[in-house]
């Protein structure tokens, strides 16, 4: 991406993959660069600085298990810029989420509303989609319970070991995803001439990257990251 002219706005892109729904109906990387490549053009920006997450929204840690959306935060502030994403849901569904990100004083522009929807929008856009989901979820509880009242037997329960292994093998995934996302700030704070195990544990608290368990970080930390990472 190029430097940005005397006549464009900048803007910071952010796509972001969920683990398990990647490349499906329009959330791809791809399809999200395209849109937001297409946004820019057409309303007088620059993407001068892009940011890459594949982690899920869900949770009321979300954003701290997203140290890219941080990182983007952070160089919108610095550029003064809005950082931009093709649909609200890249950002996440839950209402609390969006508000939080609201509060970070850094404006977003989702590509599929316009550059004109304003934070009340996207708080209404973000309440809905909530309610659809809540609504979902409703619908297939209702549908267990209902064949459990028939007499169905709903799940596995003769392979507690199997489902132990898979609960095993799901979680270092997690960790090793984690564990790539925040490799990149790393290697941006060790390209400042911060090489230290401590002073690199330092500089990701006072980025406010959290750890994957929404802790603050330690040298011992920073080790086990960069191991897992090689």
């Amino acid at each position: 991406m190029s430097s940005t002219s005397n006549t464009l706005r900048p803007l910071i892109a952010y796509v972001r993959v969920s683990t398990d729904r990647q490349g499906k109906s329009g959330l791809g990387l791809e399809a999200q660069r395209s849109a937001i490549e297409a946004f820019a053009t057409a309303n007088g920006y620059e993407i001068v600085r892009e940011f890459q997450e594949v982690e899920t929204a869900k949770g009321a840690d979300a954003l701290d298990r997203r140290p890219q959306l941080a990182a983007a935060l952070a160089q919108a502030r610095k550029l003064k810029c809005a950082v931009v994403v093709s649909k609200l849901d890249r950002l996440s569904r839950d209402v609390a989420f969006v508000a939080g990100l609201m509060a970070q004083r850094v404006p977003f522009i989702v590509t599929e509303l316009g550059p004109d929807a304003d934070p009340f929008m996207l708080h209404v856009y973000a309440a809905l989609a909530e309610k659809e989901r809540a609504m979902i979820s409703a619908r297939t509880k209702a549908a267990l319970q209902a064949k459990k009242a028939q007499g169905a037997l709903l799940g596995n329960r003769t392979n507690l070991s199997d489902a132990s292994a898979k609960g095993a093998a799901s979680n270092k995934v997690g960790a090793d995803q984690f564990a790539s996302n925040v490799i990149p700030v790393i290697e941006a704070i060790r390209r400042q001439g911060i090489t230290s195990l401590e002073n690199i544990a330092a500089e990701l608290n006072a980025r406010n990257v959290q750890t994957a368990r929404g802790g603050t970080w330690a040298a011992m930390q920073v080790s086990r990251i960069l191991k897992r990472a090689a």
